[in-house]
């Protein structure tokens, strides 16, 4: 369950998926991952639930697809047996709890309460769903309920959309969000899975929100920073501002004084979330220099170098 939970936190967004037709599921798994969401809740609120989430599986098996809507010990077998990876539902059932339980399903039941969230806990869970999010008090009640609930974590759902979205990732105690806004079902059914693939493209864009920190420039040493520094501030008014390592010319350029990372040096990139950015880019093919990350208090990671340059110049990335 930690590895499951870890991948969908690295994931960031679960597409919430109500599907009418299985023969659409695959074209959808092909939408989601190339948009950059390898990963789908499919709702069991149509018959086609199963073969849609079978289908996905066949087709994508490195997708994490799971069955939402689970309202009954049967529906969770059902799903699993179709090859789910998880089962989420949108209120707390203790007897269909303890039946996953049991059974092994990974299991993430709804709350909207306190006393659900008591509940949860009393059966052994650390992850809940918060549904309808927006409508039970979205990121404050989270945040209340967090203070007395401090082994819970929240998966919310229900009126989250890209203009709200960070705002609930942002805080440590919620692994993902669920959302339906890149996988219309009206989009579905007339399958226009392009507009699916970019709208989910954007919602990934939206959360890792990627953007320069700076570009560092290297120099010979101490003497040759200085004079190009003073030359670029001396030119364009800039202010300078000295490292230990370094002279940057306003806020954006980082002279090296010496010949740091990277054939001409190296150019810093700024994310949201950077362990999210990390996974994201290891989907990709990207590969890092493990070697180089740095981490936080609380473990996360803050800086990592990719492998590879790109046009003579290091890259890393830097969490914001």
């Amino acid at each position: 369950m930690e590895a499951l939970l870890k991948q969908i936190e690295e994931i960031g967004i679960i597409p919430v998926v109500k599907i009418d037709r299985a023969e659409d599921a695959v074209s959808l798994a092909k939408a989601l991952c190339e948009g950059g969401l390898p990963c789908a809740e499919v709702t069991f609120r149509t018959a086609a639930a199963p073969d849609a989430i079978r289908a996905m599986v066949k087709a994508y098996p490195e997708m994490l697809v799971g069955a939402g809507t689970v309202l009954s010990a049967e529906q969770a077998d059902a799903a699993m047996d179709a090859g789910a990876r998880f089962l989420v539902s949108p209120g707390l059932n203790p007897d269909v709890v303890r039946h996953c339980i049991d059974r092994g399903y990974p299991m993430v039941p709804g709350v909207a309460t306190p006393s659900e969230v008591e509940q949860a806990i009393a059966l052994g869970l650390d992850v809940v769903k918060f549904f309808p999010s927006e409508t039970a008090g979205g990121l404050a009640m989270i945040k209340a309920m967090s203070a007395p609930y401090t082994r819970i974590r929240f998966m919310p759902t229900g009126g989250i959309n890209a203009s709200n979205l960070t705002s609930y990732l942002d805080n440590p105690k919620i692994i993902a969000c669920g959302g339906s806004w890149m996988v219309n079902a009206d989009l579905i059914k007339s399958g226009d899975f392009d507009a699916i693939r970019s709208l989910t493209q954007q919602a990934v864009e939206q959360m890792l929100g990627f953007s320069f920190a700076h570009i560092g420039i290297n120099q010979a040493d101490k003497s040759a920073c200085q004079n190009s520094s003073d030359n670029i501030t001396g030119l364009f008014g800039f202010a300078q501002r000295e490292t230990s390592a370094s002279i940057f010319a306003g806020e954006h350029l980082e002279i090296m004084k010496n010949m740091g990372p990277g054939t001409n040096g190296h150019i810093g990139i700024k994310t949201n979330y950077l362990f999210r950015a990390v996974a994201y880019l290891k989907r990709r093919g990207v590969q890092f220099k493990m070697e180089s990350a740095k981490y936080d208090d609380n473990g996360r990671i803050k800086f990592i170098y990719l492998a590879e340059e790109i046009g003579g110049f290091a890259v890393h990335l830097v969490q914001k």
